[in-house]
């Protein structure tokens, strides 16, 4: 009986399984589109999580069910849906958007489809942002944004960059844009502590019709940073990113001498070797002209070695992704370790991101939390003109037969200050002392929106940016700085500490209604923004080297009362900043063909007195989507959309700088002092001015979007006229008042130009894709209503150092020269007239030349080709219209520096009663050279970079479900590779003015695999 009922039993589970087999099969097919086959496509099984993406090759394979539905998926091309029945293959071909726009876009507080948007703006995707070796995310924005002007001032791993946003619109308050981070405000000169690899897009709003929305903080426009979330109903997913890099220091054109032509050069002059030189000296002759034979027996010294290397970057990410029916989330680990191309300058990061998103129909939520750590060493003095101070000056000024290896003591160079010594006084400073900054930056914001009724939904959006900075700087009391410029109390320790806090609350009410084919979206918003800082820090002079260790007090050296050698110092800092705002919008559609958008926003700021804290800012826009229109529709154009606005928004920051920069100049200010017979007294130390307001930028703006040809081009123009009002600058008064300036708003600045952005696909087929891209920004800059009197020699109303009406900001204004007098070896010039002269007048002469360090053109160029997995990546970024003072040429080729420091091969050509035609003047002394101030050095640093390229390959979908993977793809990245200049220097990229820390050039490789 047993054994019957085990057979039946048997045979039961038998039909359960055949059946349960027979429900669910295996669906094959491939997806294409008009012009070949369609990789990447998401093929999901509706209700459920199970999905699959297609090959190169269009081609999938999923299991499913009998009655099941597939939904096909693919960004800017209709979504379809298809039942399986008996069949097991489902070939799909997926037609186009009719508007190639259709993408989803953030703009203001929200987003829109990008067909319904009125304003000028760019997004970015992550895949133009992740896997690049920058310390600093804005770096890489670089060349992709049309009208994004990104200045790199230094190599530094970390290095805040310069952003500025179709042209300058401010003289002395900030240029740089708005940055948000999921709807909260940053810090614009911090982004050392986030990773790139966690952002999802990038969006930059460009006119007053998406900016004035932010009233007075949108005057530069707006960056709108959104990071990665999870999905819903997708199953858990890990990406791990690994990327090795090596950055080395880019070459130059300076041609600076070796040993052999410097000796040459000094024996020219009738000058011994080292002439001064008294301890690191081992050579023939330390007196009068060496021999050639003792010439040729020179060494060469490498003291690029010394100071720079070949800097190593590691960065690795691993980031989890999951999404149920009603939350999501998003989770990202960060190690990021860089070294400088600079020896002992260097940048950690340990980052932590999680997001979570979720609800229901009736109530939606979202947590968003950066977590980021960081330490920087960062030597000093990088840039400045201290010859026992900047690395870079020892780098590349050291006498080239010295000898890093022979450094004298530090005692020695103490007791022999000749300036000869420079690069060991520095080797000194840079490895002995230190400069490190830890960091911890929180970011983090809650939001929830909840639909009142089905037309009216209200929501909050609160966050804050956090930072606590730690900062130890340290002089080595055995060093020679400490010896010989505090010889009594050598060495010091600087620390710090400094919190910073900026809280962001947005509250609003939406209403949206649709009634036919009219739809109108209106909001009321309000804004809290409040932000504190409290800093702490103090200097212990005089160390004890047998004890003393960084950061630590064991070496600090009590004070004697007998001569207050050893007094430390102290400082603390207590500021408080803040912002209320009003705002609402208005957006109406007619049948997704015609858009108007209105927006006003008041704001009170705390730098403003109470009679003039309020501010009022408004823009208005419209669309017209031709491609609707019935004589469009036949035509090539896929879409064609026709957009304007006008509007204002302000800059209430009208001294640059933080939150915390000039929060009171509306108001007296008084401060304590010592008067006569060493009484205290109190004087005036600042006279406010009640009638400060924002500077106003008005906007106009005129584009068109398109896509013509199926979209194989595509892309926007747009013309913009800004003009920048009640501009803050200094105005003079009677000096009765204890003063001489007062800060006002006086002035204007206008800013014309135009934005273009086109991408071509020249070949799109089933097995390779070809894209060419370009953006390009033209601007036209100068200045208005300065306060100042027609100049008598001039002819002009200016402001030197600013510039004059109708002229560029900063413009230059120099005395122009003219060469060299063949008869004896001076500097020639021109006066103001044009006629040549020795000795021009500073006061006379000098001219405005039109020239500046305001781009006049800016872009790129580039092409990405896809061939079976395989890629390639190139974007050449351009500059026109920088000119700028080559420090470093101007002091390689100091004729007064000849026995002090390296100079260029160039100074051999110098004029001799036997080389009158020649470009360099003598080098004797008794002449006129380098005893007047000239444009002699000015710069042209127009350029042409190979900014970025990249090659790899991503495996096919087949291999990687072999090996149960959904990604790999391998690569390699090159950064900055060769730039076509005429500049002469290490980096015509960077607008700074010499002995900096250039932009390295940077090859990586790199892995990405995906479970």
């Amino acid at each position: 009986m047993k054994t019957k009922f085990n057979g039946f039993l048997t045979l039961l589970l038998a039909f359960v399984v055949q059946i349960t087999f027979a429900q669910e099969k295996t669906i094959s097919g491939t997806v294409t589109e008009e012009s070949g086959a369609l990789p990447g496509v998401s093929v999901l099984v509706k209700g459920t999580t199970s999905g699959q993406e297609t090959d190169f090759d269009g081609k999938y394979t999923i299991r499913a069910k009998t009655g099941d539905v597939l939904v096909f998926r693919y960004l800017g091309y209709k979504t379809v849906e298809r039942t399986v029945g008996a069949a097991n293959t489902i070939n799909v071909k997926l037609e186009q958007e009719s508007n190639v726009l259709d993408e989803v876009v953030v703009v203001g507080y929200g987003s829109i489809s990008k067909a319904k948007v009125s304003t000028a703006l760019t997004q970015l995707n992550a895949g133009t942002i992740e896997n690049r070796p920058n310390g600093n995310l804005v770096q890489t924005l670089a060349g992709q944004v049309a009208g994004l002007d990104i200045s790199i001032s230094s190599g530094q791993p970390g290095a805040n960059a310069l952003v500025q946003l179709r042209g300058v619109n401010s003289i002395n308050g900030n240029t740089e844009p708005l940055f948000l981070i999921d709807g909260i405000p940053v810090d614009e000169d911090n982004f050392r502590s986030i990773n790139q690899n966690e952002i999802e897009s990038i969006t930059v709003l460009k006119d007053a019709g998406a900016t004035a929305i932010y009233g007075s903080r949108g005057a530069n426009g707006v960056i709108v940073i959104k990071t990665r979330t999870g999905k819903k109903n997708t199953p858990l997913s890990v990406n791990v990113n690994s990327i090795m890099s090596f950055s080395q220091f880019p070459n130059d054109k300076y041609n600076l001498m070796n040993s052999q032509q410097y000796a040459t050069i000094e024996r020219q002059r009738g000058l011994g070797l080292g002439a001064g030189l008294a301890v690191a000296i081992s050579y023939p002759s330390n007196g009068g002209p060496l021999t050639d034979a003792q010439i040729a027996a020179l060494p060469n010294g490498d003291w690029a070695k010394e100071f720079l290397r070949v800097g190593l970057t590691s960065n690795h990410t691993v980031t989890l992704s999951s999404g149920g029916e009603n939350s999501n989330q998003f989770t990202s680990l960060g190690y990021f370790e860089q070294e400088g191309v600079l020896r002992v300058s260097d940048l950690k990061r340990f980052n932590f991101r999680n997001n979570i998103n979720g609800g229901s129909d009736k109530f939606k939520y979202g947590t968003s939390v950066s977590l980021n750590y960081s330490t920087n060493n960062t030597p000093t003095s990088v840039g400045s003109s201290g010859l026992n101070q900047n690395p870079f000056f020892g780098a590349n000024s050291a006498l080239p037969y010295l000898l890093p290896e022979e450094k004298p003591t530090s005692q020695e160079l103490a007791d022999n200050l000749i300036f000869g010594y420079s690069p060991y006084m520095i080797q000194d400073k840079l490895f002995n002392d230190l400069a490190l900054q830890e960091e911890l930056k929180i970011i983090a914001s809650v939001n929830a929106s909840y639909n009142i009724t089905k037309n009216l939904v209200a929501s909050v959006n609160t966050g804050v940016d956090y930072e606590s900075i730690s900062s130890t700087s340290t002089r080595d009391p055995e060093g020679f700085n400490a010896l010989y410029f505090n010889a009594a109390n050598p060495g010091y320790s600087d620390q710090s500490d400094y919190r910073g806090a900026a809280f962001n609350t947005t509250t609003s009410l939406i209403y949206n209604i649709e009634f036919g084919k009219h739809s109108i979206n209106a909001g009321l918003y309000s804004e809290y923004f409040k932000a504190f800082l409290r800093s702490f820090g103090f200097r212990s002079n005089g160390l004890n080297p047998k004890t003393f260790f960084p950061g630590d007090d064991a070496g600090f050296i009590g004070d004697n009362a007998d001569d207050d050698l050893f007094v430390d110092t102290v400082s603390a800092e207590r500021l408080d900043a803040g912002l209320l705002s009003y705002f609402g919008t208005v957006d109406y559609d007619f049948d997704s063909t015609f858009g108007l958008s209105a927006t006003i926003r008041r704001d009170a700021s705390y730098r403003f007195a109470s009679t003039n804290r309020w501010g009022t800012f408004y823009s208005v826009s419209a669309r017209l989507n031709l491609e609707k229109f019935d004589f469009i529709k036949n035509s090539a154009f896929n879409s064609l959309k026709l957009r304007g606005s006008y509007g204002t928004s302000g800059n209430q920051s009208i001294s640059g700088g933080s939150y915390w920069t000039s929060p009171d100049l509306a108001f007296d200010f008084f401060s304590t002092g010592v008067g006569y017979d060493g009484q205290q007294t109190i004087g005036l130390s600042q006279l406010g001015n009640d009638t400060l307001k924002w500077e106003t930028v008005a906007q106009a703006n005129i584009g068109v979007d398109f896509g013509v040809w199926n979209n194989r081009l595509r892309g926007s123009f747009d013309y913009y006229r800004k003009k920048t009002t009640d501009l803050f600058q200094s105005l003079p008064v009677s000096a009765i008042t204890g003063t001489t300036a007062i800060s006002a708003n006086t002035g204007s600045l206008h800013n014309n130009g135009f934005d273009i952005e086109l991408a071509y696909d020249l070949v799109k087929n089933e097995n390779l894709r070809v894209t060419i891209n370009t953006v390009a920004n033209f601007n036209e800059n100068y200045l208005a209503d300065l306060p100042a009197e027609v100049d008598e020699t001039t002819g002009e109303v200016q402001i030197i150092g600013i510039g004059r009406n109708g002229g560029p900001i900063f413009e230059r204004f120099d005395v122009r020269y003219a060469g060299v007098n063949p008869a004896n070896g001076n500097e020639l010039f021109l006066d103001r007239n044009g006629n040549l002269t020795e000795t021009p007048n500073p006061d006379t002469d000098r001219v405005w030349s039109g020239l500046n360090t305001t781009p006049e053109a800016q872009g790129s160029f580039g092409i990405n080709i896809d061939y079976k997995g395989f890629f390639i990546q190139t974007q050449f970024n351009y500059v026109l219209g920088v000119d700028q003072l080559d420090f470093d040429y101007d002091n390689f080729m100091d004729q007064g520096a000849i026995s002090q420091f390296n100079l260029s091969s160039d100074m051999l050509r110098s004029w001799t009663p036997t080389n009158r035609i020649t470009d360099v003047p003598s080098i004797q002394p008794g002449g006129n050279v380098g005893s007047f101030s000239s444009n002699r050095f000015l710069a042209d640093k127009d350029h042409l970079r190979l900014r970025f390229a990249s090659i790899g390959y991503s495996l096919p979908q087949d291999v990687l479900k072999k090996a149960s993977l959904s990604k790999l793809r391998i690569f390699a990245n090159g950064e900055n590779l060769f730039t076509f200049t005429k500049f002469r220097g290490f980096d015509a990229a960077s607008r700074t003015s010499g002995r900096e820390y250039p932009t390295p050039v940077i090859y990586s490789i790199g892995l990405e695999i995906g479970f």
